[in-house]
Parts: structure tokens; C-alpha cells; sequence
């Protein structure tokens, strides 16, 4: 078995598994952890494809931003065991049946499918590179700059107005 099979197949085990424990852990941040230890393994996929720019996004973006917004809304709600709303036993296996049949109607549809896209002819040029999709965004002629400059205000907007809200406000005695 050639190497690249043996870490898609360790890759595709730790994305599944660390998948299945964010659901069914019942701390909110060892599910969070264990989302990032997948979100990891999906950018090990990437860089399988040869996709090194998109397996950045996945740690910078992914990985490291919205998992930090994850963990500050988890903090923020203070969750408590008290509060939390246990389920009954039913509840979980009919949900785990569901997801069984679920799949197993998906593997089957998949498996006798017609693939979608015929023949098609290869393009020449460098897809990969940072250089091209910075010249793509940031080229004044194509007109992306100013809806990039305006998603930064946006994301800087959004970051203080997280801050304001959880500021807690002083007690006046």
C-alpha cells in the first residue's frame, strides 16, 4: 500500500472519530477541542490534495479563528450542569439509528450513481499560488478590493461589538 493511502486512511480515521466525539461529548470544551482536532485533520486532506493555501485557511481561519469565537460563546453562555437538559436513553438511540439508516441510504445511493462530469480537459496554469490569488482579490481593474476592505471593517465591527457585550457593567453601591 503506497504511503500517501496509509496517512489518507490515519487522516480519514482521526477526522471521523474526533467528528463523533465533538457530538457526543458532553463537555462543551472537549467538544471544542476535539472540533479542532478534526478541523486539523481536514487540513491534512488539503495539503493530500496538494491544496496548500486552502489547508493554511483551514488552520488560520477555521482552526484558529472561529473556534476561538466557539470558545468565548461557550464561556460567555456559563453553562452549568445544573441548567443542562438531559435527554432520555430513546431519544439517543432512535437518533443514532436514524444517523445509521441515514448513512447507509447515502452509501447505497452513492454507490450506484452515475458520476456527474464526463470527460474534461485539463487547464494549464498555477492554481496554487498565493501570488495569482492576490492578484485576483487585490487587481484594481477586477474591482475586489473594495468589498475585501469592507469585510475587515466589518470583522473589526464585529470583534468590538462581541467585546462590548460581554464587558460586564460596574456595580453602582
Amino acid at each position: 500500500m503506497a504511503p500517501v493511502l496509509i496517512i489518507f486512511y490515519v487522516l480519514a480515521a482521526i477526522t471521523l472519530a474526533s467528528a463523533f466525539l465533538t457530538i457526543y461529548s458532553r463537555n462543551p470544551i472537549h467538544s471544542a477541542i476535539y472540533l479542532v482536532i478534526c478541523m486539523v485533520s481536514i487540513m491534512g486532506h488539503y495539503l493530500l490534495f496538494n491544496a496548500q493555501f486552502l489547508a493554511l485557511v483551514q488552520l488560520i481561519v477555521y482552526a484558529g479563528a472561529i473556534m476561538v469565537l466557539f470558545l468565548f460563546t461557550i464561556m460567555l453562555m456559563n453553562l452549568n450542569k445544573e441548567d443542562e437538559v438531559h435527554k432520555p436513553r430513546i431519544t439517543r438511540l432512535g437518533a443514532i439509528t436514524v444517523l445509521v439508516l441515514l448513512s447507509t441510504v447515502l452509501l447505497l445511493l452513492f454507490r450506484h450513481s452515475k458520476p456527474f462530469f464526463g470527460d474534461y480537459a485539463p487547464i494549464e496554469g498555477d492554481f496554487q499560488s498565493i501570488k495569482k490569488l492576490g492578484t485576483v482579490l487585490l487587481d484594481n481593474k477586477d474591482g475586489f478590493m473594495v468589498p475585501f476592505e469592507f469585510t475587515s471593517v466589518l470583522l473589526l465591527v464585529a470583534m468590538i461589538g462581541a467585546v462590548l457585550l460581554s464587558k460586564k457593567e460596574k456595580q453602582t453601591k
